[in-house]
């Protein structure tokens, strides 16, 4: 395999994938549409690596609406990470804009890819399809979504595996658990708090801190992303991708504090917000297996790079600007955009 085509190619995860792609040797066609999700500065400033390097294009459009068999021409696989992110923005007439942008792109980009002959597709799924179960919290559980988002995902996910059965493409769905590191998104949890702490601001909480998170750092996520274009995995399978290791969100402030020697900021603690769950554990023996995959970075050295690169944007990025805690605010749980 030499070209692969990546979706939500300028977003947290996918601009890291890119990357990561690009300096293994393949040729990358990247699709963004540069929504308003959040600032698409961010996007921009997430790919403008990659945009400088001679093995990638990039595509600004809309999954909706663009000729897909123009951008499938030539791709021996694909990775589809774009989508609407946000468990607690997901509710209300928001919902059309989810179904839209997680189900009907799918359903659309899985047409297409079928139309000119089945080729890997990994599918960007997500942890929010799992719901508030307990034990059931692995791949091998029923999932029960309990948001908006979550059902979208799922949705999705079912959609890949009918057209993996019915056209015989290699396809797999990855679950993404609370992916953190470099570039994440504004709206998420680690970044709103590393900012707060290097502010002197108090850091906000929805709920006591007692949730638990299985916090995956960016680059095992890219890792696993990558060994699933070329795995030999039974099609339609789904995989959870995640640290195994699950702490809860006072120990990853705990961590945080540490690490920007900020013990005196206080914590404002809010009303927990739908479709938030309070734990979520991933199993990640099937990924072992089948990909050969583990997750190397422990979450102390994995949020230190996080640190590192919201520290260097301040020193480096003249313009560079957070939302306020009033801001609104998405979410923090397996968000994989």
């Amino acid at each position: 395999m030499s070209r692969v085509l990546v979706t939500g190619a300028a977003g947290f995860i996918g601009s890291n994938l890119c990357e990561a792609l690009l300096s293994r040797g393949w040729t990358v066609r990247g699709v963004d549409s540069f929504n308003d999700f959040y600032d698409p500065t961010w996007k921009r400033r997430n790919i403008a690596t990659s945009l400088a390097h001679p093995n990638f294009e990039l595509i600004h459009a809309d999954l909706a609406d663009l000729a897909l068999a123009e951008v499938l021409d030539g791709v021996d696989g694909v990775a589809h990470l774009a989508g609407e992110p946000g468990v607690s923005t997901s509710w209300g007439p928001a919902f059309a804009r989810y179904v839209d942008r997680n189900v009907m792109a799918t359903q659309r980009l899985l047409e297409a890819v079928c139309e000119q002959g089945p080729r890997p597709f990994v599918y960007a799924s997500s942890s929010s399809v799992y719901g508030a179960g307990t034990d059931a919290l692995s791949a091998r559980g029923e999932p029960r979504p309990s948001s908006p988002y979550g059902v979208t995902k799922l949705a999705a996910e079912a959609l890949v595996g009918s057209y993996a059965s019915s056209f015989g493409m290699p396809a797999v769905s990855l679950r993404y658990f609370s992916v953190y590191g470099p570039r994440q998104r504004p709206d998420m949890a680690a970044h709103r708090f590393i900012e707060s702490l290097l502010d002197g601001r108090p850091i906000t909480v929805f709920g006591d801190g007692s949730q638990v998170r299985d916090y995956s750092f960016v680059g095992d996520v890219v890792d696993a992303t990558i060994r699933s274009l070329s795995a030999d995995l039974p099609s339609g399978a789904v995989l959870d991708i995640a640290s195994g290791n699950p702490v809860d969100v006072n120990t990853l402030i705990g961590h945080l504090r540490e690490l920007i020697l900020s013990e005196d900021v206080s914590i404002q603690q809010f009303g927990e917000r739908r479709g938030d769950v309070p734990r979520t554990t991933g199993r990640i023996d099937m990924a072992r297996d089948r990909l050969g995959w583990s997750p190397k970075t422990d979450l102390r050295s994995g949020l230190a790079q996080q640190v590192a690169w919201h520290i260097g944007l301040r020193e480096n990025v003249p313009e560079f600007r957070q939302p306020t805690a009033d801001a609104p605010l998405g979410s923090t749980v397996g968000s994989p955009a």
